[in-house]
């Protein structure tokens, strides 16, 4: 709702400059410029279809147990997936554009784009979330099914660069012009899974069944594809210096990353117990940004 009354607001600026503008027919805005510019923006960033799954895998070597009677090795393996909910975040960013402006000939409507750069470094955490598994392990033989989860002590994901090449259309005025445009995003996004541990309910206990005394963490980044629409209003301070004012609408698309590694416990008793942790993360991230830049025109 935040960035909705400040949408509204904008688009009642851009409608207040073009009424003032009718009373003159003289314009300072150039026929044509490339512009570079650099502002801030504030940005509400949304983390949303957001899913992760697991899959764990241990192998336990022949030991003996407290009376000293042989105990068979166990390899056993569960997986399973959830949902995840973050919260949205709010931050302010450095913004930087470039762009290109040209008017349709004997016309006050013009034609242009501009590529847009912010550095948000945002990170949504969901703290001790739990991945629920199932599966089983094989002893002398045997098959016992279990049920479990995997524990992870914080879940994070981090939106870091993006960027925008946003082509525009718009009308000038007698100081200004209004604009609206739409086109692709690249966003640099990462998920952290910190200190994940899997626990298995066997025999009526939970017992620790991927390294307890040693919890594993992973990440995984990747660069996303996306898309966006803006507008926005210009002020002309004189021909080669303005003002711009953009509300950006941006998403991301869905892509899924990959993550995990081995590990390795040393419990009380027997040897080494090692396995594997693998899984998936998967989601978008939608961005609400109100910018302000103060571009040259050349």
């Amino acid at each position: 709702m935040k960035f909705k009354s400040k949408a509204v607001a904008l688009m009642g600026f851009s409608f207040s400059v073009c009424t003032l503008a009718q009373t003159s027919s003289v314009s300072i805005v150039p026929q044509s410029a490339f512009f570079v510019g650099l502002g801030v923006s504030e940005n509400t960033i949304g983390f949303s279809n957001q899913n992760t799954y697991g899959r764990g895998t241990s192998y336990t070597p022949p030991t003996q147990d407290k009376l000293g009677i042989p105990q068979a090795s166990i390899t056993g393996s569960a997986a399973g997936s959830t949902g995840v909910t973050l919260g949205n975040q709010n931050t302010a960013a450095p913004s930087l554009q470039a762009g290109y402006f040209q008017h349709f000939s004997g016309s006050n409507w013009m034609w242009g784009g501009k590529f847009a750069y912010s550095y948000l470094g945002t990170t949504s955490t969901v703290n001790n979330m739990l991945i629920p598994q199932s599966g089983g392990y094989y002893q002398a033989g045997t098959y016992t099914p279990f049920n479990g989860n995997y524990v992870v002590r914080s879940y994070q994901q981090t939106i870091n660069h993006q960027m925008s090449l946003m082509p525009f259309i718009g009308r000038s005025f007698e100081k200004s012009y209004v604009y609206f445009g739409a086109g692709p995003t690249l966003a640099q996004t990462k998920y952290n899974i910190n200190q994940i541990t899997g626990f298995a309910d066997m025999n009526g206990l939970t017992t620790s069944v991927t390294g307890l005394s040693t919890p594993s963490s992973y990440s995984a980044s990747q660069w996303v594809f996306g898309a966006g629409a803006v507008i926005g209003a210009t002020y002309f301070i004189d021909p080669t210096w303005f003002l711009d004012m953009s509300y950006t609408y941006s998403v991301t698309g869905n892509q899924t990353s990959n993550w995990g590694g081995a590990w390795a416990d040393n419990p009380a008793i027997g040897g080494t117990r090692t396995g594997t942790n693998t899984g998936t993360s998967s989601g978008n991230v939608t961005t609400q940004a109100l910018t302000i830049t103060l571009n040259k025109a050349f």
